[in-house]
């Protein structure tokens, strides 16, 4: 929360487009976005939405898949990578120190869940921080879009 990773997923896709690669961007978190009575049951949702999507993206021969999301946990890696179409699957983490997080937060989440998501923020750093599931990480500190994004695609290979 808070590191860019849905600003890095907008703008890794706007330089990949002008490049003519095809490709699609997804924010998993923005595919389970729902009240339903169990958490568990969000993330249910959000994989077979995940599942749809690539159906759909692969009819049109879209095997390169941007998706945005903390990934917490080995399993839950593998059921991303288990719906993929892709051959092979580059987890990069996205970094900012605590106070940049907190900043972010502070103007973007305004509503009624605003103290859970800053609370969430230095829980879920410290359980990346524990999984290292990253296969390389770019800083997200003082730095442009543009730039974050060029260096996450060169880091991928993709460009």
């Amino acid at each position: 929360m808070g590191s860019g990773k849905t600003t890095v997923l907008g703008e890794a896709s706007d330089i990949l487009a002008r490049r003519n690669v095809p490709h699609a961007a997804i924010d998993l978190d923005a595919l389970g976005l729902a009240h339903l009575p169990s958490a568990m049951k969000n993330d249910g949702v959000m994989y077979r939405n995940l599942r749809s999507l690539c159906e759909n993206y692969a009819l049109e021969d879209v095997t390169r898949l941007l998706l945005a999301r903390a990934i917490e946990d080995r399993n839950e890696l593998e059921v991303c990578t288990g719906i993929s179409p892709a051959a092979s699957t580059v987890v990069c983490r996205l970094t900012a120190s605590p106070e940049t997080i907190r900043q972010r937060l502070q103007r973007r989440e305004l509503g009624v869940k605003h103290s859970e998501y800053i609370d969430r923020s230095v829980a879920l750093n410290a359980i990346l921080d524990t999984t290292q599931l990253a296969d390389f990480t770019v800083s997200t500190e003082n730095r442009s879009p543009t730039d974050l994004a060029n260096e996450m695609l060169l880091k991928a290979g993709w460009i």
